[in-house]
């Protein structure tokens, strides 16, 4: 993909920055690219990934009510190619996207021309958003906390742009789940493993990030299904054998270990 990313405010920062080294790698890695069979940028490469996203990640309809939302102003920090924020704007919410890599804000506003959505989409550090205090009811960031650099910083800003009384939405991994114990056993990377920042969560060191918020609500989701990122002996064994097999198991045993830990925060 040769995309030249636009200047920004953050092309600025220095060298030694983490923020510099999170953009790049961000403005080279999508998420999710690699199960693609479309050219970047067109309408079958945008539908494949939100086909691919919401079959891996059901739970979110299930736990989201994403028409609840109409007419809601809600913002997406690190919004990405803006998958989720076009099933918020569908469903009648007033949508604003940041993203701190240019090629992401690039993509999303190409995705959301062609559906035919309205969306305010920004180039914009989540750790030092430039919005005014209580701008929005909503702000929602999935897998989003665990790849910046201060993200006390992120949730304090968070905190800041809401509404009083108004919900975050956020999503961070499970330190203690069932895929970082596997991907460890089987020696299999998980997913942008390499980038510059990966922090990953107990609950209880989730809970005590979110400790501005004035009520919270955690919930462990993501188990196992099967692989399509994955070839041969180890997603055969995966595919066939893992996942029949844990989801034998009674819910309320495994709960907890959830790779995905969700959070429903209340200002």
């Amino acid at each position: 993909m040769n995309m030249a990313p636009p200047l920004f405010e953050s092309d600025f920062i220095s060298n030694e920055s983490p923020l510099r080294a999170i953009r790049d790698y961000w403005n080279e890695h999508l998420h999710d690219l690699e199960i693609t069979t479309h050219p970047v940028g067109t309408p079958g490469f945008f539908q494949e990934l939100d086909e691919y996203r919401f079959d891996k990640l059901h739970y979110l309809p299930r736990l989201i009510d994403f028409p609840a939302y109409r007419g809601k102003k809600l913002l997406e920090v690190g919004c990405g190619l803006g998958i989720d924020l076009i099933r918020f704007a569908r469903a009648g919410a007033i949508v604003t996207g940041i993203d701190l890599a240019p090629v992401a804000i690039d993509l999303a506003s190409q995705n959301s021309e062609q559906n035919g959505i309205t969306a305010d989409l920004r180039v914009m550090n989540g750790e030092a958003m430039t919005f005014e205090d209580n701008s929005f009811d909503v702000v929602y960031a999935h897998g989003v906390l665990q790849y910046t650099a201060n993200p006390p910083k992120m949730i304090s800003e968070i905190y800041r742009a809401l509404k009083p009384g108004g919900e975050a939405i956020l999503m961070v991994y499970n330190k203690y789940s069932w895929l970082n114990a596997l991907s460890k056993l089987m020696r299999v990377k998980l997913e942008h493993e390499d980038a510059p920042v990966l922090k990953k969560y107990s609950i209880r060191e989730f809970r005590n990030l979110l400790k501005p918020f004035e009520r919270v609500k955690i919930i462990p989701e993501r188990f196992p299904a099967k692989t399509h990122l994955h070839r041969g002996l180890k997603a055969a064994l995966y595919n066939g054998l893992f996942v029949g097999g844990f989801n034998l198991l009674p819910k309320a045993l495994v709960r907890s270990f959830g790779w995905h830990i969700m959070a429903f925060a209340y200002k």
